[in-house]
């Protein structure tokens, strides 16, 4: 049986179909199972999705510089 950990590390694999039939086959077992795991793919998917909608040129260098001072500013939440 895979685990959680499992599943995530294997995400990528099972959406571009790279696993083997047994793989494909216990990834599915266990997401028969578990709950957040099947939430994590259904993002992973939305955010497939999200992504191939992005146009290819990079944001205006405003917009780019915004982003990275956003992000070197964030904290996790405790």
């Amino acid at each position: 049986m895979l685990s959680c950990q499992d599943i995530t590390a294997l995400v990528s694999d099972y959406l571009e179909g790279r696993l083997t039939f047994g793989q494909r086959v216990r990834f599915q077992l266990h997401l028969g199972i578990c709950r957040g795991c099947r939430r994590y793919l259904a993002q992973m998917k939305q955010t497939v999705q999200l992504l191939g909608k992005m146009p290819d040129e990079p944001p205006p260098a405003d917009v780019q510089a915004q982003l990275l001072a956003q992000f070197r500013t964030w904290k996790r939440s405790p």
